[in-house]
């Protein structure tokens, strides 16, 4: 793992909480992108090396949509870049963690990505990514 790429925050309102993080981090997204297979809209905020990412469910059933009515807003997953994410999804299933994908998915801010589920992570969704 090459290092913390960034941390998601599930949010109801994506605007009301883009000006919220523009006054809390001093400076305003970067990106803001639509990852329509996910049914979320996304928001990107640098900070030094990692990122804040904020998400929206676009529709009743997304994750985040569900996350956000079981639990409330709050932090969503922890992202790691790596370099090769097919070989760490191997390293990580033999080490026994339980990966959500067979296979990476094409996520925000043009990466691959893909899974480990919480309950093989102390109670964390982990996400991989690896930049295209």
């Amino acid at each position: 793992m090459k290092r913390l790429e960034h941390i998601g925050i599930a949010v109801k309102d994506l605007e009301a909480s883009n000006e919220l993080f523009a006054k809390l981090l001093g400076k305003k997204q970067y990106k803001i992108e639509e990852v329509a297979s996910e049914n979320v809209l996304t928001s990107f905020f640098k900070t030094g090396q990692s990122k804040v990412e904020l998400l929206e469910g676009t529709s009743p059933d997304s994750a985040i949509s569900k996350f956000v009515e079981k639990r409330g807003e709050g932090i969503h997953h922890i992202a790691f870049e790596v370099a090769d994410i097919r070989a760490e999804m191997k390293r990580l299933e033999k080490e026994g963690f339980n990966i959500l994908n067979k296979e990476p998915k094409r996520g925000a801010d043009n990466k691959l990505v893909c899974f480990i589920h919480p309950k093989s992570a102390n109670g964390v969704l982990v996400e991989l990514c690896e930049s295209l």
